[in-house]
């Protein structure tokens, strides 16, 4: 197979962080990434996490500061500090604005990136149109097709299927990849992604 999977969402902070990693490793590997967004509050739920507002206060601390701070200075992804103030605004149409570029045929690559990072990093919110405008031009794509398209039915029930198939392949969290059907959870498991797209894993002996 010529694709890596990526199941994620546009505004997830792990994402982030791996992202210009994964885009090196697809690269490199002759790979194509095939951008799968789909909707965190179903698949987080759906499998049997409680959502990121329920978790104790040193879950939190532990796992959306210090592990943020740590991957930041590992991966060079700088991030604003505290949290952004619009990250819990509806994610339809930035998620389906990238199934809409993906639908037309364009590198949704460096879009993707530009979201996550502008989140991160410059407190943006990913459910205004002009920003996302701002965010298209700003990579060398014509916002306008990719908006007039992200909320229409067909691109929504894609986001729907997307987020289907994820429950339905186990996809717990974001993001996550898979390399020849092999699943890999989080952006911390990219150097194993990087190792399957040249040495595939032996099958599970579990289960």
């Amino acid at each position: 197979m010529s694709e890596i999977e990526y199941f994620y969402s546009a505004h997830s902070i792990f994402a982030y962080l791996g992202s210009a990693r994964i885009m090196e490793i697809a690269q490199a590997a002759g790979r194509t990434l095939v951008h799968r967004p789909i909707d965190l509050n179903q698949s987080v739920p759906a499998g049997g996490a409680s959502s990121f507002k329920e978790r104790s206060p040193k879950h939190r601390a532990y796992f959306f500061r210090r592990e943020i701070d740590r991957w930041s200075e590992q991966r060079n992804a700088p991030v604003m500090e505290g949290y952004p103030q619009y990250h819990y605004n509806d994610t339809a149409l930035c998620n389906g604005m990238i199934i809409a570029g993906v639908q037309q045929g364009q590198n949704m690559d460096q879009l993707s990136h530009a979201m996550l990072q502008s989140h991160w990093l410059e407190d943006t919110d990913l459910a205004d149109r002009d920003t996302l405008a701002r965010l298209a031009k700003s990579v060398g794509l014509d916002p306008v097709p990719l908006l007039d398209a992200a909320m229409s039915d067909e691109i929504q029930a894609i986001y729907q299927a997307n987020t289907d198939e994820a429950v339905a392949r186990s996809v717990f969290g974001s993001p996550t990849y898979f390399v020849d059907g092999d699943m890999f959870y989080g952006q911390d498991r990219l150097e194993m992604v990087e190792r399957a797209l040249r040495q595939p894993y032996a099958a599970s002996k579990v289960g």
